[in-house]
């Protein structure tokens, strides 16, 4: 049998209104060519630790087009497969003035998707979605699918990930079962990404992407406790620099538009590299990880973009920390004061993707905001070192847990809602992962933007039930009660507003959905379902929808009526 000299991919990356990114791997030095429209483009690969990637930047396209295409390497066509069944790829190209409609979602595991894998996993929503849209239903096709986070689970590894761990080194030596070095980075994204449905999905629909913990470790960054815990191992350093390098290389490369790559010291390397063999940036890439994790002013991973009339602002939730006790914050000054020049008006709708939500149920916002304060000292000595540990068992580790970023970030997100930096939008709303449940709460507000945060997590990783019951509990019922007087007995202030639960939580797998239309931000959820057995071959099934209608318009300090939230 013939070897493809494709790895992974094609994926559709960054697009726009007039140009296309498409990432690939290929299995050596190649010359990568895109077809489309009768025009070719044509891209090098570059090398990092043995691997070959490009990415060809294909422009000069019309606003509002949908354009099968092929791909080559070395000109011969790879992609698509004829035999695979799917429907031929296309170049989508964004249409000038039209609302956006977005997939996102969170925490994917890379098992086997057959009555094994679902019986421990779940049906991936991700898949079913892939087949859903592959059987040509008329169903729209979103402009983009963001992936908020734990892409890849780096230290919860499958048993195929652990076969290939087994035939390279002792998996009963440090790490273990958990990822030690950038090859085994790329076999887990090749488990993640080679699906021929996903394959297919991300090889047409846009995709954006930001870490969470899981990309690199559970709980990454979430106390100076912590990260001094990691260094200490013989094991940490080589983790760290292959989690950030390939990270850039498999998710991050394709967040950037050609200007923001332009301006991207490790792309310059590539973009200007001159003669017959490919670059190799295995050194560069690791200086460069080494430095982002030493460093997080050196580099930002966090990217905004507009779509018409909305904006959408991911946020870097887990590296851009500052973990000194005296500054703890979830962004550093840096990070904070970037996003600070992004949360303005003058858009419909104000979209900020953060992996961690940032409106959490509030009884966990409480018991987290007095594990930090605990943490850090309130109650002393010994009681900081049991909440430490109980911050670690409990990832107790979201906005709630880093008081003083989060108090910043709802005065912005206020300030947005009360026109003070801008013509205020419709909504703030908040987009999120990580938690294992997903729901929708809100900010209570008589006037203004409404202040929204949407959840869906997971795609394909779903809570034991004996930790769905210990979510619900801290989360709401008493745990919110006891949470708020617990948080009052470490002196912790309140938040600048109340929010609660407008629908959820629900906890099957699920990837998430929103729409922006003449009614408000229309927000769904779907998850896979079995149909008389057919494990490979899934439907999808809706879990949940919501409308969150506008406000009338309403000028600074006037008082405006609630518009009703429309449950379909």
């Amino acid at each position: 049998m013939t070897i493809s000299p494709l790895v992974l991919g094609p994926m559709m990356r960054y697009v726009d209104e007039t140009s296309a990114s498409i990432w690939v791997e290929t299995r050596a030095q190649a010359r990568v060519s895109v077809r489309a429209g009768g025009r070719d483009w044509v891209g090098r690969t570059f090398a990092v630790h043995g691997h070959h990637y490009a990415l060809v930047e294909v422009d000069g396209l019309e606003p509002g087009t949908v354009t099968p295409y092929t791909l080559a390497v070395n000109g011969s066509q790879v992609w698509p497969d004829p035999a695979s069944g799917f429907p031929p790829p296309v170049i989508p190209t964004l249409k000038p003035g039209k609302p956006l409609r977005m997939a996102f979602g969170s925490c994917r595991t890379s098992v086997p998707h057959d009555e094994a894998g679902n019986r421990t996993h779940g049906v991936d929503a991700l898949r079913a979605y892939a087949l859903e849209m592959a059987s040509g239903n008329g169903q729209a096709w979103p402009d983009l699918v963001s992936f908020l986070g734990d892409q890849v689970y780096a230290d919860l590894t499958s048993e195929q990930m652990q076969q290939f761990i087994r035939a390279r080194r002792d998996i009963n030596e440090p790490p273990g079962e958990e990822l030690q070095d950038y090859e085994e980075y790329a076999h887990l994204y090749s488990l993640a990404w080679s699906d021929p449905a996903n394959r297919w999905l991300l090889s047409t629909l846009p995709s954006a992407m930001i870490f969470d913990d899981h990309d690199i470790r559970d709980d990454w960054n979430s106390s100076l406790t912590w990260k001094k815990g990691m260094e200490a191992t013989s094991w940490w350093h080589e983790r760290i620099v292959a989690g950030l390098a390939s990270y850039w290389v498999y998710q991050h490369l394709g967040n950037l538009s050609p200007q923001e790559r332009a301006e991207d010291p490790l792309w310059q390397r590539i973009a200007g590299h001159t003669g017959e063999t490919e670059p190799d940036l295995t050194a560069e890439l690791d200086s460069f990880a080494e430095r982002a994790d030493q460093d997080p002013t050196s580099y930002r991973w966090s990217f905004c973009r507009d779509f018409g009339d909305t904006r959408l602002i991911v946020v870097d939730s887990r590296a851009a920390r500052n973990l000194a006790p005296a500054d703890r914050a979830l962004l550093d000054d840096a990070e904070m004061a970037w996003l600070d020049g992004r949360m303005r008006g003058g858009v419909r709708h104000l979209l900020v993707a953060t992996s961690l939500p940032f409106l959490l149920p509030m009884g966990l916002h409480h018991v987290e905001a007095w594990d930090e304060a605990v943490s850090e000292g309130a109650w002393g000595k010994l009681p900081a070192r049991a909440a430490e540990k109980l911050r670690q068992a409990l990832d107790l580790e979201h906005w709630g847990a880093f008081q003083q970023s989060f108090q910043k970030v709802a005065a912005m997100a206020a300030d947005v809602a009360d026109g003070n930096r801008g013509p205020a939008p419709e909504t703030v709303t908040f987009l999120s992962g990580d938690v294992h449940f997903s729901y929708v709460a809100e900010v209570e507000r008589s006037s203004g933007s409404r202040i929204v945060q949407a959840v869906c997590s997971p795609i394909r990783n779903p809570l034991p039930r004996i930790m769905r019951s210990l979510s619900a509990v801290l989360s709401y019922g008493l745990g919110a009660a006891a949470g708020a007087l617990a948080a009052r007995s470490a002196k912790v202030p309140d938040p600048p507003f109340r929010w609660k639960g407008i629908r959820g939580p629900w906890f099957d797998n699920n990837l998430a959905f929103l729409e922006v239309a003449p009614e408000g931000l229309k927000l769904w959820w779907q998850t896979g379902v079995v149909n008389n057995g057919d494990h490979l071959n899934p439907g999808t099934e809706r879990v949940a929808s919501v409308t969150v209608a506008p406000r009338a318009a309403v000028k600074p300090g006037v008082s405006s009526d609630a518009a009703a939230q429309k449950d379909e």
